[in-house]
């Protein structure tokens, strides 16, 4: 982590990607994308940042229209590079990149014919490699082993989280949960934590919420951390540590729940990636914590959250917030996908 790094922060209704300095924390650019972008993922070798465009407006089931692109950013140059046509593939939310195979991992929602799925996406000819179906109508949130083989999908309102082999397109395993939201895995491959269930924007969904804990060994929960309240992302960092941003939830007036009735959420900080987590605290962040990554040595978090359109960073050795930043929006929802990019 040195001051030449900088944070890239999506914001949905921008339609923008804006970069920070992690050490001056001043906005250092701006570069407008296609309409609802969501996450991003920083290819180091190609110094290439990935932004998934999923709808043309809206959210999930409630949209105008799923988009189909990849948006490529040159985040030195801080300029519009490329923009990739996944069709007839739609709605691509979650990207993880398998560096050791050179290889872009970009979910994708069903279509009229096949399942979701997991596509892998060759970053030189911009081609899709093959398609893995998670037999799931919404995966979003995903994640990959350390080795690059298998994939577990966290598919929200379907009742199981989808592991793949990413090589042969298999589908082994379906681990029930009920619903699903954002997935992490341990440094060392050995477990895999899901928020569940899946998330509303209502007080209802304070229900039996909780982040499971699999058992990538035995391909099974073994343990539940429990929360006050439904939780989105789900992150671990470097130094093994797990976080969630957990909503708080106002007791909406009749007929208006939805997007805007959250209050400030938390990031919930568990001890150690594996059963035995113990919540070392909790800080307070924006509404509606959506996106968590930390930086390359785990010492600090980074929370966007879209309803704020801010991003709370966070001290995590002392437990508590260093700044907000301001992220740019035009509409409702704000910031969402987070990258850092380390210095050249």
């Amino acid at each position: 982590m040195t001051n030449n790094d900088s944070l890239a922060v999506v914001s949905q209704s921008g339609p923008s990607v804006t970069f920070f300095s992690v050490g001056s924390y001043h906005e250092l650019g701006t570069v407008e994308v296609p309409s609802e972008p969501h996450e991003l993922c920083f290819d180091p070798a190609r110094r290439l940042l990935y932004c998934s465009i999923a709808y043309r407006s809206g959210y999930y089931h409630s949209n105008s229209g799923r988009a189909h692109e990849i948006a490529v950013i040159d985040p030195d140059e801080r300029r519009l590079v490329e923009i990739i046509d996944l069709t007839p593939e739609h709605a691509p939310h979650g990207l993880v990149l398998d560096r050791d195979r050179d290889v872009l991992h970009i979910s994708v929602e069903a279509t009229d014919s096949a399942p979701g799925a997991v596509l892998a996406l060759d970053p030189d000819s911009r081609k899709v490699l093959r398609r893995v179906p998670v037999e799931a109508p919404g995966p979003h949130w995903f994640t990959v082993t350390p080795d690059g083989r298998y994939a577990y999908s966290a598919n929200k309102e379907a009742p199981y989280v989808s592991v793949v082999e990413l090589e042969t397109g298999r589908l082994l395993h379906r681990i029930p949960v009920p619903g699903s939201e954002g997935i992490d895995i341990a440094p060392d491959g050995s477990y895999v934590f899901v928020a569940t269930p899946k998330g509303d924007f209502s007080a209802a969904s304070r229900g039996d919420a909780g982040i499971v804990v699999i058992d990538t060994a035995e391909q099974r929960v073994v343990r539940t951390l429990p929360t006050q309240s439904v939780n989105f992302p789900v992150h671990t960092t470097s130094q093994g540590l797990v976080l969630t941003g957990e909503l708080r939830l106002a007791e909406p007036e009749p007929g208006t729940e939805g997007l805007g009735t959250q209050t400030d959420g938390v990031l919930n900080v568990y001890s150690r990636a594996d059963p035995g987590a113990e919540l070392l605290g909790q800080v307070e962040v924006g509404r509606f914590p959506l996106t968590i990554t930390s930086s390359p040595d785990g010492s600090t978090a980074y929370v966007a959250n879209v309803v704020s359109s801010t991003v709370t960073v966070v001290d995590l050795p002392a437990l508590r917030p260093l700044t907000t930043l301001s992220v740019p929006r035009a509409g409702e929802p704000g910031a969402h996908g987070l990258a850092y990019i380390p210095a050249p």
